[in-house]
């Protein structure tokens, strides 16, 4: 069983492709490439041409090297499915950038189709003042925040950050994770937008230096990631 995914993926992005096994009614999945565009579709062709007598299906993502929005939608064909048939379904071994988003999300990466509860809402402190404890979580919480949004609006701009991925790697043979680590140390050193960021990488193809600060921050990025 093999599927591939061939929507509206960009140019330079590594389509993702499922290949399965089954043995003695596990059926095992593996997932390779990446969780864009498409890849709901792809996850649910291998679904369908499972055999009957499979009992219990498993996906391993170790493979999978990038996710955006359309991982979520992924893990709800997946989950679909095991309430169709209720056989129990799982996935296994996230890591790197999809690891990171599953988290940003809220979901467990070692069980991201467990429902999550629902945050206790913190009464407002009318004690004495918080702790360098509680101080330190709080900035925390902040830098997740920023973060969570930096990712929004990477995925918004996914075409330009997609080329600017591709270029990185085909400079520097670092992976897809380590280029998007890239871009986003980039931004964070300069002060930069990630988007900004993407665009002055992809436009530097046509000889247009990308501002000093970019450049400063981008060769910091490059030497900490691929060195």
């Amino acid at each position: 069983m093999r599927a591939a995914a061939g929507a509206r993926r960009a140019a330079d992005g590594v389509p993702l492709v499922v290949e399965g096994r089954t043995d003695a009614g596990h059926a095992l999945l593996t997932a390779r490439g990446e969780l864009v565009d498409g890849c709901a579709s792809v996850l649910a062709r291998e679904l369908d041409a499972l055999p009957p007598d499979t009992r219990r299906v498993e996906v391993d993502v170790s493979g999978v090297a990038f996710m955006d929005t359309a991982g979520l939608q992924f893990l709800e064909v997946l989950e679909a499915y095991g309430r169709r048939t209720a056989l129990p379904v799982a996935t296994r071994d996230w890591r790197g950038q999809p690891r990171r988003v599953l988290e940003l999300a809220g979901l467990d990466p070692a069980d991201p189709l467990r429902p999550v509860p629902r945050p206790r809402v913190p009464r407002p402190q009318t004690g004495p003042p918080a702790s360098p404890v509680a101080l330190e979580r709080a900035e925390r919480l902040r830098e997740l925040h920023e973060e969570v949004e930096q990712l929004r609006r990477a995925m918004a701009s996914r075409p330009v950050i997609d080329q600017a991925r591709g270029m990185l790697m085909a400079a520097h043979s670092c992976t897809p994770d380590q280029a998007w680590s890239i871009l986003r140390e980039t931004s964070q050193l300069s002060n930069t937008k990630l988007r900004t960021v993407a665009e002055a990488v992809a436009t530097s193809a046509t000889g247009t230096l990308p501002p000093v600060e970019v450049r400063a921050a981008l060769r910091t990025a490059i030497a900490r990631h691929t060195g």
